[in-house]
């Protein structure tokens, strides 16, 4: 996979211009992809991360959306 310049910034979502762009735990290193979405949280595929609730935390570890990170946005 090729990461694109700037990758791994932290990010709320806001202002990623591809709504499946993937997103990483920077504590448990685990991978938000929207069109999974995640099955723990109840969140259903297709929901970007941009769209996730306030009080979504990262399934893996229970780490806040803030310490989640862009991985990918898509963009080649």
């Amino acid at each position: 996979m090729k990461f694109p310049e700037g990758s791994f910034e932290r990010t709320g979502g806001e202002g990623v211009a591809n709504p499946l762009a993937l997103f990483e735990c920077g504590v448990c290193w685990q991978v938000y992809d929207p069109s999974e979405g995640d099955p723990i949280g109840q969140i259903p595929p297709g929901t970007a991360f941009a769209a996730l609730p306030a009080n979504w935390v990262c399934p893996g570890c229970e780490a806040a959306r803030e310490r989640v990170l862009l991985l990918d946005d898509g963009a080649d």
